[in-house]
Parts: C-alpha cells; structure tokens; sequence
C-alpha cells in the first residue's frame, strides 16, 4: 500500500538530508577522514542516547550486527567509488539502483509484492535517477570501475535496507534499534583511523571538525528518519521514495556549488516525479 502522507514527507525530508550530508563529504579534502568523523558522531549520540532507551531484545541484536556490517562494506565502496569516478556519476547509480533490489529482497523476506501501479513507479524512480548516471556521455572502459563499485553499493544499500527493515519490524520500539545502530556503525571507522591514520587526526580535526559533526548530525537524522519509516511502511516504497535525494542533490549542485542543472536533468526530474506520483496512487 502507497506510504501515509506523513511518512512520505518524512522520507523526502530525508531525501534532503541525505544529499546534503553527501554535498559535506564531497567539499571535504579527506573523504576517509571525514568520513570517520561522521560517522564517529553518530556513535558518540548513540553511546549517550543509550542511557535513556532500552536495551534491544535478544532478537533484535542479529539484524542490528548485521546491518551495522554491511553499512561498513557499503561506506567503503562508497568512498572507493568517489575516488576513481565522479559523485555526479557514481552517487545516482549507487542510489538508484537500489529500490529495485529492495523491491526483489522485500517480496522474498517479508511478502511484501506492491501492486503493478506501484511497481511501475517504483521502476521508474529507478529508471530516472540511473539515468543522470549517464548525463556525462557513452560508456567507456574507464568507467567500468566507478559504475561496479556503484552498483556493488547499491545492492549493498538494498541489503541493509530490508535487514534494518525486518529488524525494525521484530523490535518491539523504534528507538533502541535506531539508537544502538548508529552506536555501532562508527566504531570500526574509528579504529582503523586511530590504527592508521592517528598522526593526521589533529590537524585535520583542528580545520575540520565542524563539518564533520555538521555531517554525523545530519547521516543521523537522515536515517533515522528511514529507520522509522521502515518501521511502518513498504520497504521498496521507502527505499524508492528516498533515493530521490540524488534529484535533491543535483539541486545542490546547481543552486550551490554551480554545477548547473541542464535538460537532461530536467527530464530525469520528471520521470522521478511521474514515479513518485504512480507509488502514492498505487496499491
């Protein structure tokens, strides 16, 4: 069933939010170090957000480890993709890709099969943000490597999706689950940096600091908000319906950093919002 009005403002908010925690990391100088900020952020709000939620059921722990494992692998080919290939090229594969793996995973796992109204909406959100992958120009061999690593994060983003889904959905409150996954999820970046990269921490934390918490903030509102939506609406709706935030990120660009907008993106936003609109009205 199409997701209540409220819940899709929700995820479109996170939409926002989502692109603009992507627009932090893009500015960034060391993506990997601030990245680790980020996502440390989101640890250190979950380690004093914990005193005041419950512990999650023992039955909830083995969605919760697992997502915060595949969030891991999912933020490394994330950060590997950026480095071979642009964000305007990766980013909108990795995130459009996605709904349409959700849609598949969703109806094996919890039966959920939307109706052939929604599935086309769903197809079409896809459709129309793949495309502004493809903007650029044809593919060529030197692509091959950022449009794998892409795609490897979009079935990475799917994954966790309905993990985050079913596990939301056996807890038996939303907010130990959102809670203890942020906790989790900064904790092997933080390692690694401390292992590796200690000696860089201090200047880089002395210049950088502020964005990075600006960014944990805002991967934290951003999925959490998801995490709630999760909890009460469709997965292949809400993975749908939030991965329009490349639409919003390509905005950005334009209004912001001065990228411009163009036809073909126009065109893309309409096929995104012919999408949306066919979810809303299908079953």
């Amino acid at each position: 069933m199409p997701l209540q009005i409220h819940l899709a403002l929700l995820v479109l908010l996170a939409a926002i939010v989502h692109a603009s925690w992507n627009a932090v990391v893009k500015s960034s100088g060391d993506r990997f170090l601030t990245f680790t900020v980020i996502a440390f952020t989101g640890t250190v709000i979950g380690a004093f957000a914990a005193f005041f939620v419950p512990l999650p059921a023992p039955n909830v722990w083995p969605y919760l480890i697992l997502s915060a494992a595949i969030h891991n692998v999912y933020y490394v080919t994330l950060l590997f993709g950026y480095r071979y290939g642009d964000l305007n090229e990766v980013y909108p594969l990795a995130r459009g890709s996605s709904p349409l793996i959700v849609l598949l995973l969703a109806a094996i796992f919890a039966a959920e099969v939307p109706e052939p109204m929604a599935l086309a909406g769903v197809a079409l959100v896809s459709a129309g943000i793949i495309s502004l992958a493809f903007a650029g120009g044809r593919l060529t061999r030197a692509r091959m490597r950022p449009i794998g690593l892409a795609l490897t994060t979009g079935l990475l983003t799917a994954c966790y999706t309905v993990v985050d889904g079913l596990g939301m959905r056996v807890s038996t409150s939303p907010w130990p689950y959102i809670v203890w996954l942020n906790l989790l999820e900064g904790i092997p970046f933080a390692i690694w940096a401390l292992m590796f990269r200690a000696r860089d921490l201090p200047e880089f934390l002395a210049v950088r600091w502020k964005s990075g918490v600006a960014g944990g903030c805002l991967v934290l509102l951003s999925y959490a908000l998801i995490l709630f939506a999760l909890s009460q609406g469709a997965m292949a709706h809400v993975s749908a319906l939030r991965e329009t935030s490349v639409l919003f990120a390509a905005v950005i660009g334009a209004v912001i950093l001065k990228e411009g907008f163009g036809i073909y993106r126009i065109v893309a936003a309409g096929i995104i919002g012919t999408g949306v609109i066919l979810m809303q009205v299908g079953g």
